[in-house]
């Protein structure tokens, strides 16, 4: 039995002996006994490192020593030894002091001890160092306290919290200041409120909540409401808010008042306006200026031959020569409206292969007119070289007018080369410009050349560097818009000084140039269908009605004649129906492809022929339509009337 006692007492002995070491060798930890009158029975490694003092110096003190004088004087010490014994345990957190004088922040637990028949023998007491985490807690309410004084302090912004589902949760000043509303108002309040009703019934709320949950924030610009019910622009941010675990806490909304700069941009856009509106009318003013200079030319040259060819057929003279000039004064009358259309890309091309050496060639003698006897052109042309896609009509004007504008260039005279070359092109490599193999046809001067910004305007509708009543600034812009129309660009070179390049990049031609087509055949429609034809004619100008009439009748056909869509279904209604219709396209009311359109409801199988001088068609018009450009021949209209007649009796 004492063999027992004696190894039972060795066993505790040996356990007890552990825990010392275990206790002893902890130092994140103070551990350390009090006996029943709180005085230090024992003191680990832990101890010594956060208060200071080794072990002979502080067993058998009193452990008050370690608290604050104002701890001290509140009875402190004694309410803790008394908690945990009433209580069996005392935890806290507050201020002590090492042996330095220092303080720490220190979080405390002490534990009662008891024997088995539960007499006090003392007190554990366990101390942990927090001062690190009680200063990081302080210097986050700090940074807390001192955002939300920024946050309250800020007047320009309307900085607020919502609750998960929309519900105002803080109200700073800014929100208070331009939403008008005192934060005892609006806390807990929905956000909705400050929306408009087109918005509201828009459910735009919902939707911006929903995607600022969705995407993680939310961006716009509305009409919001304030307190006393006006209305302001707002720039709105809703920033979602999440917990470390991804949950949604609520939202950051940020609203600013931005109605001023509205109206500033609405201001400014005003004045744009305005100012474009004005740079349009001087743009008008400059066109029809250079313009009607051009027509009173032509017209002078129409009417005066006209009222001289008059006052001859009175007196029974030959008129020959002057119907002659009047025919001639018109045609470049044409040809002004088709540079017009040229520069809207709205004239109607006929694209064909064109032998470019030989275009120019033919050109000689009116490119050498025009240039004068004082500057000459040098042409250098490939042995082989491939059609070009282009009309030939169009590209002879253009290169009259670039060879035209070499001539101005060198008041002193010179030599002006046209070149051309065949040129691969690849993406890129000439601005706008799709990759592939073009003809460049070069027109080179030795003239003063255009300096940076004259050659950044020189294809610009308008812009001239010549006198006024000299020109009307379309002249290179016909030429580039011929050259986007047909697929090709103008690429215009110059230094100043150096003269200046103007290169046409033209397509090539899948096929080689046309055979010339046989002059056409002024005789009558009837000879070819042996029979006379009733042709309507619809067109809301007179003169131009009145022309087409005649040109038809003069053909040995039978007119009748219509001023608007309206008049030409009556009398398709009432009288018997015509072998074909020609019409104008631009008419009020009715246009011309309108009225074909019904006439194919109504009555099938009548020929019809559109009259117009654009190449655009009306979306939805049928592409097949037989089209006339304006102004044309009466050769023109006749091979236009045959066929037409043909296809549909084919």
């Amino acid at each position: 039995m004492h063999m027992i006692e004696t190894v039972t007492a060795l066993q505790a002995g040996t356990l007890e002996g552990r825990y010392r070491l275990l206790v002893d060798a902890i130092t994140d930890y103070a551990i350390y006994m009090l006996d029943t009158g709180g005085h230090v029975s024992s003191w680990n490694a832990g101890a010594k490192r956060i208060k200071g003092y080794t072990e002979t110096e502080i067993l058998g003190e009193h452990f008050s020593r370690f608290y604050t004088d104002g701890d001290r004087e509140a009875g402190m010490p004694q309410k803790a030894l008394a908690t945990a014994e009433a209580e069996g345990s005392f935890e806290a957190e507050g201020w002590r002091l090492r042996k330095d004088g220092q303080r720490f922040w220190a979080h405390v637990v002490i534990d009662a001890i008891r024997d088995s028949d539960g007499h006090l023998l003392g007190f554990a007491k366990i101390t942990r160092d927090l001062s690190e985490r009680k200063a990081a807690e302080d210097e986050l309410k700090r940074s807390e306290a001192q955002f939300r004084l920024l946050v309250q302090g800020v007047t320009d912004y309307a900085i607020y919290m919502l609750d998960p589902e929309g519900q105002v949760s803080s109200w700073n000043q800014g929100a208070q200041r331009i939403k008008g509303y005192e934060p005892e108002e609006i806390i807990g309040e929905h956000f909705s409120k400050f929306y408009t009703d087109e918005d509201r019934a828009d459910d735009l709320p919902r939707k911006a909540l929903d995607t600022a949950s969705r995407e993680g924030r939310f961006e716009k610009e509305g009409w919001r409401l304030r307190k006393d019910g006006t209305r302001f622009w707002a720039s709105v941010i809703i920033d979602a808010i999440r917990s470390e675990d991804g949950a949604l806490i609520g939202f950051a909304k940020v609203t600013r008042d931005v109605t001023e700069r509205r109206k500033a941009q609405e201001a400014l856009d005003r004045a744009q306006q305005e100012l474009f509106q004005a740079q349009k009318m001087e743009a008008v003013g400059q066109l029809t200026g250079g313009i009607a200079h051009d027509f009173n030319n032509l017209l002078m040259a129409v009417l005066g031959s006209l009222e001289i060819a008059k006052k001859r057929a009175l007196s029974g003279q030959d008129n020959a020569d002057l119907i002659d000039n009047a025919i001639q004064g018109a045609k470049r009358g044409a040809a002004l409206t088709q540079r017009l259309l040229a520069f809207s890309r709205k004239q109607d091309l006929k694209l064909e292969a064109v032998d470019v050496p030989n275009l120019v060639k033919e050109m000689a003698a009116l490119l050498q007119r025009s240039i004068g006897p004082r500057i000459e052109i040098a042409t250098t042309f490939p042995l082989i070289l491939p059609a070009a896609l282009s009309d030939p009509n169009q590209l002879e004007s253009a290169l009259l007018n670039l060879v035209v504008n070499a001539r101005d260039a060198m008041p002193e005279g010179g030599t002006i080369k046209i070149e051309a070359r065949r040129r691969p092109v690849d993406a890129g490599q000439v601005p706008d410009l799709a990759a592939g193999d073009y003809i460049c046809l070069s027109v080179i001067d030795e003239g003063s050349g255009m300096d940076k910004e004259t050659l950044e305007k020189a294809a610009t509708p308008f812009f001239t560097t010549k006198g006024v009543g000299k020109g009307t600034g379309l002249g290179l812009p016909m030429v580039h818009g011929l050259m986007a129309q047909s697929g090709g660009v103008l690429n215009l070179i110059s230094r100043a000084g150096e003269g200046t390049t103007a290169e046409l990049w033209l397509p090539i031609a899948t096929k080689g140039p046309d055979e010339p087509a046989p002059a056409l055949s002024l005789a009558p429609v009837v000879a070819a269908h042996g029979r006379r034809l009733t042709v309507l004619a619809v067109d809301d100008d007179g003169l131009v009605l009145m022309n087409t009439a005649l040109m038809l009748e003069d053909l040995g056909h039978e007119v009748v004649q219509a001023q608007s869509g309206e008049e030409a279904l009556q009398i398709l209604a009432r009288d018997p129906l015509p072998d074909l219709i020609i019409t104008d396209q631009a008419m009020p009311h009715m246009t011309g492809v309108e009225l074909l359109r019904k006439v194919a409801e109504q009555y099938t199988g009548i020929p019809v022929i559109l009259a117009t001088g654009y190449a655009e068609l009306p979306e939805g018009a049928d592409k097949g339509i037989r089209r006339l450009s304006k102004p044309f021949s009466q050769a023109e209209l006749s091979e236009a009337l045959s066929s037409t007649v043909d296809n549909a009796e084919s």
